[in-house]
């Protein structure tokens, strides 16, 4: 059996880091907000457990920010170049990651699961027929594989635990 794995850096290098598998889910978030932050038309995001985000080199400052719930979100961010390369939402604390896809590598790997907030999408995007799209959020058991369910579960029994 083989382990994808993914890496990534910001743009001066130097921060580097590695996924050790693949994503829960990959969002297009088409939200006001992400377009506001990354100042284009989304933000294309692989969730992934915290413990299987490996940092290789360097040690990125946290930046908190607000958020549209008005609980704010923690971004990790290189200290030199300050590109954003993931963040921490309350909703998963520190133990999820939402990594800027854009920072890897091979960023085509990664292609959206679902596009999300559609609701606000800059009307020039063109949605793919064959992804998912829904105009806020979803129903996480509908959306997520059986795998990426059976992962969330081991999530939510270690933070009880």
């Amino acid at each position: 059996m083989t382990t994808e794995t993914f890496e990534g850096a910001c743009t001066c290098g130097a921060i580097r880091y590695r996924l050790t598998s693949a994503p829960l889910i990959v969002h297009c978030c088409h939200c006001s907000w992400c377009q506001r932050e990354t100042g284009s038309a989304f933000a294309l995001n692989a969730m992934i457990e915290t413990d299987r985000l490996q940092l290789l080199q360097g040690e990125p400052i946290m930046v908190n920010t607000p958020s549209e719930s008005g609980k704010g979100q923690q971004i990790a961010r290189c200290a030199q170049c300050h590109v954003a390369l993931w963040s921490h939402y309350p909703g998963g604390g520190k133990a999820v990651a939402f990594v800027r896809v854009g920072t890897l590598k091979e960023p085509w790997r990664l292609p959206p699961d679902v596009h999300i907030y559609t609701s606000t999408r800059q009307p020039w995007v063109t949605l793919p027929p064959d992804v998912p799209a829904v105009q806020e959020f979803y129903d996480i058991d509908q959306v997520w594989s059986p795998a990426s369910l059976e992962r969330r579960a081991a999530l939510r029994a270690a933070r009880r635990s």
